[in-house]
């Protein structure tokens, strides 16, 4: 079974007035000079799965300028159970709307029918960055193996603001808290635990796998040393620490602290002290093993948005990774400068030049 785009129709997104490809399950291999547009294409994409996108831009960025009319996507997914026309439309700057077979759906809906990863340039440095990045890198491949986990993390977040403006008030009445940190303690269990399988499955999918890329051991690690495991007790933990937190303005205990520690696993090295081109081989590793790890758990490999990645790459290791993802199956969207960056793709792949003609970008199919 197969997960990937058969159609796709950018109106009026970023630069892209108009935009159309029809396409089927080989990867798609994007190629232009620097501001066509490329990045705008699978940001695009990125939209058909839930959260904010590879950006993390809002819906008004994303709208095309200077006509500032809103914007819509629309694409024809080719799902492993059945196929589902998929559209997505913002207006005036207003939060995105989604509809799925001609029903409105919120975008959570869009994580149970498909599956979308993504490895950008702005994650080249996310070992030797602040654990925000870290934290955000975790949560998108959870989410790809438990689509309930959006839900989870909506909730914490939430609550946790509530409770952060009390606690700037510096309110010190128990009554206020109560219920607040009580859906803390049980979204907060939710996620961790979500967090742990994901990794565990990583951690399957790179143990057998045969790949030119190095493994990397995750671990998952708090500021507080450790997040406690039950609802009572992260709710008692939350109790306690009200003093603190007062004093700090903000919440200082909960899964919203974690991060993860990674290591080079054949040379036993931290992520953080390797090399660039290695920090890059283990973040691609990482995104392979999520794959394949999908394409058993969800019974499809997701679609993979690649961008720049040919560029970052030797020419040995760029062959082995087109190998791997030909041998994976997956519909896996790559940028590039020039098509010559994709020559081991060879019939592989299909090919769209994305050209810049006075300000509007183009899709031509090569």
């Amino acid at each position: 079974m197969a997960l990937y785009l058969t159609s796709l129709v950018l109106s009026h997104f970023r630069s892209h007035k108009i935009g159309r490809l029809a396409l089927d399950g080989r990867p798609v291999a994007l190629y232009g000079a620097n501001g066509a547009g490329k990045t705008n294409v699978l940001e695009a994409v990125s939209l058909f799965s839930p959260g904010r996108g590879l950006r993390r831009s809002s819906a008004e960025d994303m709208t095309r300028r200077p006509e500032a009319l809103g914007w819509k996507l629309s694409g024809v997914l080719q799902a492993p159970q059945q196929v589902h026309e998929i559209e997505i439309w913002s207006e005036g700057g207003a939060a995105r709307q989604v509809r799925i077979d001609e029903k409105a759906a919120p975008q959570v809906a869009l994580g149970r029918i498909a599956r979308v990863l993504w490895l950008i340039p702005a994650m080249d440095r996310l070992w030797i960055e602040g654990a925000e990045g870290r934290r955000r890198f975790l949560d998108r491949m959870t989410l790809s193996f438990e689509p309930g986990h959006a839900e989870a993390t909506l909730a914490y977040e939430r609550a946790m603001r509530e409770r952060n403006r009390l606690l700037k008030d510096m309110v010190r009445d128990p009554g206020w808290y109560a219920a607040l940190e009580t859906q803390m303690a049980e979204s907060g269990v939710v996620i961790d635990k979500n967090r742990r399988a994901a990794l565990e499955q990583l951690a399957e999918a790179q143990e057998d796998a045969q790949t030119a890329f190095p493994a990397a051991e995750l671990t998952l690690t708090h500021a507080e040393g450790h997040l406690p495991q039950t609802v009572e007790d992260v709710r008692v933990a939350l109790a306690e620490s009200r003093p603190r937190d007062v004093a700090a303005g903000r919440s200082l205990i909960g899964p919203h602290r974690a991060d993860i520690s990674g290591v080079y696993a054949a040379k036993g090295v931290p992520a953080k002290d390797c090399s660039t081109g290695e920090q890059k081989a283990l973040l691609v590793s990482l995104i392979l093993a999520n794959a394949r790890a999908l394409a058993r758990g969800f019974g499809a490999p997701p679609i993979l948005l690649l961008d720049e990645v040919a560029a970052h790459l030797d020419p040995d290791r760029r062959a082995a990774l087109y190998d791997e993802i030909a041998a994976l199956g997956a519909q896996a969207w790559m940028t590039g400068t020039e098509q010559e960056l994709f020559a081991a793709m060879g019939d592989r792949a299909q090919y769209v030049e994305v050209r810049d003609s006075d300000g509007l970008s183009e899709l031509v199919p090569a």
